[in-house]
């Protein structure tokens, strides 16, 4: 029963994707976010980090599988360095759906309350869901917001990243910042962030990078939070002087 589900196609007026090429499409779309370069290895650890309920295999040789399936879809290239990147088709629908998993976080965010180690998953649920027509009426609703609730640009929404924004990791000590965007695939780590107030558009002062320790200390609203450099590479700062769009 849960295999047949895996296969399940998704049908709104378009051509069809599975709802399994799709949680590869979005898996994808947030390793090349964050990570700039996708390999078999590295979507592999990326999918690990999926809710349990969309019965992802992750090993590779079921993603390598997957991938070759979605290659023969026209949704994906392999480049000669093994790099996974997505054909323009393949891009698209990764958009969309990567859209509606964002308007789905604002949704239960914005409306809802939800917390905010809660909301990927719960979004994953919905995002399958929504059609064209409630997607836009969403939007409508919600303001037409330009990020999710973690600071990650919606596609189409047309957000520029401040040309200032690096990652927490290359920022030096006695620089006052302001968080961009978070990580949010692991529930634990957005609950340890939410709870020492690293959110989005949250002003902090980077008062020591330790490498010797594997530690970025922080003070935030007069607080000492420590983060690891493991996790530091996955939080985007922008210089404090810069400010954000209007509706981001």
């Amino acid at each position: 029963m849960a295999a047949a589900s895996k296969s399940k196609k998704i049908d709104r007026g378009e051509e069809t994707v599975s709802s399994l090429a799709q949680n590869y499409l979005i898996s994808l779309y947030m390793l090349r976010e964050e990570v700039g370069v996708a390999t078999m290895s590295r979507l592999a650890e990326q999918l690990a980090t999926s809710p349990v309920t969309e019965h992802l295999g992750t090993s590779l040789a079921s993603v390598a599988g997957m991938v070759r399936r979605m290659k023969r879809d026209g949704l994906l290239e392999l480049k000669p360095n093994k790099e996974i990147v997505f054909t323009e088709r393949g891009g698209a629908e990764a958009e969309k759906i990567m859209r509606r998993h964002q308007l789905a976080e604002r949704m239960l965010v914005d409306y809802l309350g939800m917390e905010l180690h809660k909301v990927h998953a719960e979004a994953h649920r919905l995002e399958h869901a929504i059609s064209p027509d409630v997607e836009s009426k969403l939007a409508e609703r919600l303001g037409n917001p330009q990020t999710c609730p973690f600071g990650h640009p919606i596609p189409g929404s047309g957000y520029q990243v401040p040309e200032s924004a690096v990652t927490l990791d290359q920022v030096e000590p006695g620089t006052t910042v302001i968080v961009e965007r978070i990580p949010e695939d692991d529930p634990q780590l957005v609950q340890y962030l939410v709870g020492s107030r690293i959110v989005r558009n949250q002003r902090m002062v980077v008062t020591d990078v330790a490498a010797y320790k594997g530690t970025v200390t922080l003070d935030v609203d007069g607080h000492e939070v420590v983060v690891g450099l493991q996790v530091a590479p996955r939080i985007l700062v922008r210089l404090e002087a810069e400010t954000p769009p209007a509706g981001a």
